[in-house]
């Protein structure tokens, strides 16, 4: 239940919480095992909660929520409060382990809080306020363009029809007309917002042949401007991109799918990116080629050129210079 932090010295503590929409499931470590506490997910409830913690021995375990955590993350935080946000595949993962049949709020916030004991998770960095804006744009474009594709696809079935009802059709145009136009001006927001915050990032990555704005814009509201991760292949780990593997005694088997864990959205952009990039960005062409000709799949090849991007713009950024093709540092083959 306490680990002690060797270079600091003292004793943190781990409070699990289970969050949902409306509450906070909270589970205090107690000579008895767990004593829980609920909270309102609201920013009453989340001082209330606050006033029980300690910035030096305190720390916070919760999953990745979306929306649902924002608050309470922001709050924690802003509060000086230690608090890590972890992938629910790693908790599920973790609970299979540990042989935990319970599914309740109460169980949940005891077990993310036993989740913190044993496995010590990095302290999540807050966003600037910046990419908190910029996260939320990227947001609501993704959800408005689900129902530009949904809209899209119900015209479509009625044209097919047939006799058309003339209103009906006429209002789904009004509806697609509407969608494209707000997905476009916030996707100009979205562009001109990161330009300014993150001018010298924006530029370092478009020189990227097969990285343009868009991408560009998505890969530093997922990496906080690439300050949250030490090298490229965390980045790749984050975002579901790295390939799994399965050993068995002495051998070792590696499969070509990917684990697909992180934002589905990002890797999409990413994959769809990589395609260009294998026609006109030099090193990813070469690369695509190479395991072409070894009798790879187009699918395994376009990953591993989705990963020479993920090098190429985390090479770039930190080095703080434009991408020249054709020319690779000794960083963009280790990082």
């Amino acid at each position: 239940m306490f680990v002690i932090d060797v270079l600091n010295v003292y004793i943190m503590t781990y409070i699990g919480i289970d969050v949902s929409k409306d509450t906070l499931e909270v589970a205090f470590p107690s000579k008895e095992g767990y004593r829980n506490q609920t909270f309102g997910n609201t920013p009453k409830g989340i001082r209330s909660l606050i006033q029980k913690l300690s910035r030096d021995e305190h720390h916070c375990v919760m999953e990745a929520t979306g929306n649902y955590s924002a608050l309470l993350i922001y709050m924690l935080s802003r509060a000086g409060i230690v608090a890590s946000m972890e992938n629910p595949l790693k908790v599920k993962n973790f609970s299979r382990v540990m042989l935990s049949v319970t599914k309740t709020d109460k169980a949940d916030a005891r077990l993310l809080a036993l989740y913190g004991e044993k496995m010590n998770p990095t302290p999540y960095r807050l966003k600037s306020d910046s990419l908190l804006i910029l996260r939320q744009k990227r947001t609501v474009i993704r959800q408005l363009r689900k129902q530009l594709t949904a809209s899209r696809n119900l015209l479509h079935s009625l044209e097919v029809l047939p006799m058309v009802d003339s209103a009906s059709k006429s209002a789904i145009l009004k509806v697609i007309k509407s969608l494209e136009k707000l997905v476009g001006k916030l996707e100009g927001e979205l562009t001109h917002l990161a330009k300014s915050e993150y001018d010298r990032q924006m530029k370092a990555l478009t020189s990227i042949k097969g990285i343009g704005a868009s991408l560009a814009a998505a890969l530093i509201i997922s990496t906080g401007g690439f300050t949250y991760f030490d090298n490229a292949k965390q980045i790749s780990r984050f975002l579901g991109l790295c390939p799994t593997y399965q050993q068995s005694g002495t051998s070792v088997n590696v499969k070509g799918h990917i684990n697909r864990n992180g934002d589905s959205s990002l890797r999409a952009q990413l994959y769809v990116a990589s395609w260009s990039a294998s026609q006109h960005n030099a090193a990813c062409r070469k690369c695509y080629l190479r395991l072409r000709e070894r009798g790879k799949s187009g699918k395994v090849a376009m990953i591993a050129v989705a990963n020479k991007l993920i090098r190429q713009a985390f090479a770039v950024v930190t080095q703080n210079q434009l991408y020249i093709d054709g020319f690779e540092s000794n960083l963009i083959h280790k990082s």
